[in-house]
């Protein structure tokens, strides 16, 4: 929860808001911080710049995972670090900002809205930054440049807004297809990662990782078969209008 920290493994750590269970990771390294989609409500993003301070913690970097506005947040207290993204989602940020910074609402405080979306892109595979080495596995589901980071050093898998434990794939950005194909180029990392950790939801260990890859997986294929998935997460709150409109997708699709 929001106000306090799961460290899921050494260095890597996760508070989850209390609007639409949204994570927002830390990679510690020494005193140096990497911040993974920063999130969501504005107090609970003082919390995060409060606590960092409070332990002697400096953001060097920040990245965000793909171009919603959920996750291209920042505020003041985290510093002028570079804040990087794939090169699609840099290019999304830039040229969406109003529309981004419109959808977070009209209470929405102006400092902050100054903020959102202010994101540079990555012209390597790895985040710079000086920590350990954080991978970004660019693909096209979710959304065009959405990024997964692979963290070898702690076998943590980030998979910004998938493998969730809360929430269906959402493919309606990108295409089914290309949804298969993030989910083709994420399974090599699931297969090894001890840890996941999604953009909405529970982090997950142990057998986690590759069984929510193949829970999602599974949904996809269906839908691309043309069949309804059967899947305990179309019961969960809000899920079963996203179910309907992936089915919509999947029948417009052939």
């Amino acid at each position: 929860m929001a106000g306090s920290w799961d460290w899921v493994a050494d260095g890597v750590g996760v508070t989850t808001s209390r609007r639409e269970l949204t994570t927002s990771t830390v990679i510690v390294s020494g005193r140096s911080v990497l911040l993974v989609d920063p999130s969501w409500e504005a107090d609970e993003l003082d919390w995060i710049a409060a606590d960092l301070a409070a332990a002697g913690l400096t953001v060097d970097a920040g990245l965000a995972t793909h171009a919603h506005h959920d996750h291209l947040l920042w505020h003041p207290r985290f510093g002028g670090a570079p804040r990087w993204a794939s090169g699609a989602t840099a290019r999304a940020a830039g040229a969406h900002r109003d529309r981004l910074v419109a959808a977070l609402g009209p209470s929405w405080p102006v400092a902050l809205g100054e903020l959102v979306g202010r994101v540079q892109p990555v012209d390597d595979d790895r985040v710079p930054w000086p920590g350990p080495a954080v991978h970004m596995i660019v693909h096209g589901a979710h959304t065009p440049g959405h990024t997964a980071l692979w963290i070898p050093g702690r076998r943590v898998l980030l998979a910004g807004d998938m493998f969730s434990d809360v929430e269906l794939p959402l493919p309606e950005q990108t295409g089914l297809a290309e949804y298969a194909a993030g989910l083709d180029a994420l399974r090599p990392y699931a297969a090894q990662a001890t840890v996941v950790v999604p953009g909405h939801g529970h982090p997950g260990a142990g057998d986690e990782p590759m069984r929510r890859w193949q829970a999602d997986r599974r949904y996809i294929d269906a839908l691309l078969t043309g069949a309804d998935p059967a899947d305990h997460r179309t019961a969960l709150p809000g899920m079963a209008r996203v179910h309907r409109a992936n089915l919509a997708l999947a029948a417009a699709g052939r």
